[in-house]
């Protein structure tokens, strides 16, 4: 491996090409954090390190910086685990095989783990230097940001202390989020009943659907498979058209629009009647998703008999609450043109033996509004006599339209003759999770131009790389 504008022996490229040395995908970050543990001890700095390998360096002020607010820096280790169906790279073991093309920097048929290996790194670095003016620095490294933001989940309020922080874990060098949303994952299952069936049993699969991701394009009103078969059987009932459901299926992931769902379900009336009214539904949808989801489809067809189906009362149940729990945006930001203020997401159905569950996730930057909404649906769950549980959920970071953070980073910027660009964002940041340990914080989102995250494709532009982690060097000496 021949590396040669991603010079190894500036210390911010030194650390990135050594932590591409070290599996670190989520669930496997004690490796990376007990090098950054060693880091500290080498350097003679105060470190912690908890149960879900997070670590945290402290790093005292320079001369002249003893009086300045102290600062937080902030990175995730994890990194997601991709690879092209040729790779045989063992994400558990190998390292990763970095190349140059064109000016960016890539991992042979990976992900690159610039996401946020970029942060961990910018950080080691401005640990080690010791030339750097600087206030107080609290470092912070967090595990299992890519599943779900659990490792920031277990830091304490005195973790979070200073009230400012820059999180390294953004990116585009001139751009820096201002808010991000919270969440709310909210399982409703209702206990299921089931009696014997000798009526025809039907399927029904909606496919050709985009998806996406729940937080950054529930706002193109794409279509949910889930909501789209839920209402498929509720206008059977509303025809007159005898249904009880023997299974629903649909969606995989809580965080992504569902773009499949398999329903079946038994009728005693004609077949040819049932037939009529789904592609009458079906031609309804396909127009009004004709700009979303153009490619959208109903496939029915009449099966073997199953064995068994819900009582009548469980099936009612489960098809009403899916067709009336709220779902897509919920409400739209006033403050930030195009920004969702709140939004929920059926992300999974899913039917076992014993029961059958609604898996959602809620996100809003308002802790309220996100809350609300989950108190919505466990009204609605009580009216059937579903189970509700929701799991931790996270803060929002909502916008403050003043911060001193995004001043010092756009003075920084002006001396270079950019200017600076602020983004929000409906996604979940650990930005938010960190706020709600100390409310007063001050954030600003930093990092260098990278393009396809989280796929084999993924790259980091060297040059920005480099010349990023000057201007964060410049916005730490600022912060006086």
């Amino acid at each position: 491996m021949t590396l040669k504008e991603f010079d190894v022996s500036i210390p911010c490229c030194h650390y990135f090409y050594e932590l591409t040395k070290i599996p670190h995908g989520s669930r496997n970050e004690k490796a990376i954090s007990d090098y950054v543990v060693q880091f500290a001890k080498d350097h003679n700095l105060k470190y912690k390190q908890d149960e879900v390998y997070n670590v945290i360096i402290w790093k005292d002020a320079s001369k002249g910086y003893e009086n300045a607010e102290p600062l937080i820096l902030q990175a995730h280790m994890d990194m997601v685990n991709e690879k092209i169906k040729e790779s045989d790279h063992d994400f558990e073991k190998d390292p990763l095989d970095l190349y140059e093309e064109d000016g960016w920097l890539h991992a042979r048929g990976t992900t690159l783990g610039g996401d946020d290996g970029n942060g961990v790194a910018y950080m080691l670095a401005i640990l080690e230097d010791d030339t750097l003016a600087h206030p107080t620095l609290t470092c912070i490294f967090t595990t299992m940001e890519e599943i779900g933001l659990i490792g920031a989940t277990y830091l304490t309020k005195e973790d979070v202390s200073a009230n400012r922080m820059i999180s390294l874990d953004g990116g585009g060098e001139v751009y820096t989020s201002t808010t991000s949303a919270g969440g709310i994952n909210a399982f409703l299952r209702l206990p299921l009943t089931w009696e014997e069936n000798t009526d025809p049993t039907y399927l029904v699969k909606v496919r050709g659907l985009t998806g996406g991701h729940s937080g950054g394009e529930i706002h193109k009103e794409k279509g949910n498979a889930n909501v789209i078969g839920a209402r498929l059987l509720k206008e059977l009932q509303l025809n007159d058209i005898d249904v009880q459901l023997v299974s629903f299926q649909g969606g995989q992931k809580d965080n992504a629009i569902p773009r499949e769902a398999d329903i079946l379900f038994t009728s005693t009336t004609d077949e040819n009647i049932i037939k009529d009214s789904i592609n009458q539904t079906t031609t309804a949808i396909q127009q009004e998703l004709a700009f979303s989801d153009k490619d959208v489809t109903v496939h029915f067809s009449k099966v073997d008999t199953a064995p068994k189906k819900f009582t009548k009362d469980k099936s009612d149940a489960s098809i009403n609450y899916a067709f009336l729990v709220p779902d897509g945006m919920q409400h739209k930001s006033m403050a930030i043109e195009g920004l969702t203020q709140a939004s929920t997401n059926l992300g999974v159905i899913v039917t076992d033996e014993d029961t059958i569950l609604f898996d959602h996730l809620i996100r809003s930057a308002e802790d309220s509004m996100a809350m609300n909404l989950f108190n919505k649906m466990r009204t609605l769950a009580s009216i059937y006599g579903m189970n509700v549980e929701a799991n931790t959920s996270i803060k929002g970071w909502a916008y403050s339209p003043e911060s001193e953070m995004r001043e010092i980073y756009r003075k920084v910027l002006k001396n270079h003759n950019q200017e600076l660009i602020e983004q929000a964002t409906h996604g979940g940041l650990e930005c938010g999770v960190l706020k709600g340990l100390n409310p007063n914080l001050d954030i600003i989102t930093f990092g260098p131009v990278t393009e396809h995250v989280h796929t084999p494709e993924e790259r980091t532009n060297i040059a920005s790389f480099i010349r990023s982690y000057g201007l964060l060097c410049e916005i730490i000496q600022e912060c006086k």
